[in-house]
């Protein structure tokens, strides 16, 4: 008797063990990744003491109506979210423009406008010098993304109508990306697709954007049509970003992909790592840089 109770206790302790080493490798599984500045990349030179460069000229009236300052999320098809400007605080507030609804996502900036959605679906120009509104659109759209521009054209991605957080019917719900005149307004295209929370890219003639349904498209910046898409795991709710011949998309099941631009053939697929409690949903856009992909889960 004495022998069996010894044996349940010892196998009871090593269990305890095995259940320890795998809460604790589950724990630390992120940790066998590590990087800085000086381990993973070489450095070129070494930080100069020297003060930052002074800022740019200020464009004149004309060149700032012809600039894109800002074109898309992130500011470039990397999303690096990183601009040439030279601001420095203190600021001091110019203006105020009420949008009348939510305003999650900043907006892109050229030919001297601001160019956003509020979240009951109204597209807005505002003049960026006086914050007086230069045009509006209602499309009756719920928004989750910044518009991206491009060519003298404004590109938005939208997702079903009000409710906006409603999950019922989700398969049947639709999405849309529209393109409009920077100018004026004017619809110039518009193409159905699921609820879409992914700010466009535009960059090789195309604009891709992903949907909940977990599609990522590449639609044609001239006239909307679908050109190609591609079926990922989980929906894709961040934006798609670029670099080189590589397209980045991540999903909402915690997968990440590479993909052909010019033919959305998947290069690589990789997800995220299993943790106690599940593996991370990808809500965020791929940042690109050192060859590497940066993403939050």
């Amino acid at each position: 008797m004495k022998r069996w109770i010894s044996a349940l206790l010892v196998l009871g302790l090593v269990s305890l063990g095995i259940l320890g080493a795998y809460v604790l490798q589950k724990r630390r599984a992120a940790e066998d990744v590590r990087g800085s500045s000086t381990e993973e990349f070489v450095v070129t030179e070494e930080p100069a003491d020297e003060p930052p460069p002074p800022p740019p000229p200020k464009p004149g009236k004309q060149e700032a109506k012809l600039e894109v300052v800002w074109p898309t999320y992130g500011y470039d098809a990397e999303r690096q979210r990183v601009g040439p400007f030279g601001l420095r605080p203190p600021f001091r507030r110019v203006w105020t423009f009420r949008a009348r609804n939510l305003l999650e996502f900043p907006p892109a900036i050229a030919y001297g406008r601001l160019y956003f959605s509020n979240n009951s679906g109204m597209m807005f120009a505002v003049n960026a010098q006086t914050g007086k509104r230069a045009w509006k659109k209602p499309i009756g759209r719920c928004v989750a993304a910044s518009p991206a521009v491009h060519d003298h054209t404004v590109f938005q991605a939208f997702l079903n109508r009000p409710p906006c957080n409603s999950e019922r019917n989700a398969g049947r719900l639709e999405g849309e990306v529209i393109a409009f005149a920077a100018g004026f307004g004017k619809v110039r295209w518009r193409t159905r697709l699921g609820p879409t929370e992914s700010s466009p890219l535009v960059a090789n003639g195309l604009v891709y954007v992903g949907d909940w349904r977990g599609r990522v498209y590449a639609l044609d910046e001239i006239t909307g049509r679908v050109r190609w898409t591609f079926q990922g795991e989980g929906r894709v709710k961040g934006a798609i970003s670029l670099s080189g011949n590589r397209l980045y998309a991540a999903t909402y099941k915690g997968y990440l992909y590479a993909l052909d631009p010019t033919a959305g053939k998947l290069i690589w697929r990789t997800k995220s790592q299993d943790r106690l409690g599940g593996r991370g949903q990808f809500y965020s856009t791929p940042a690109l840089a050192y060859g590497r992909v940066y993403i939050g889960s």
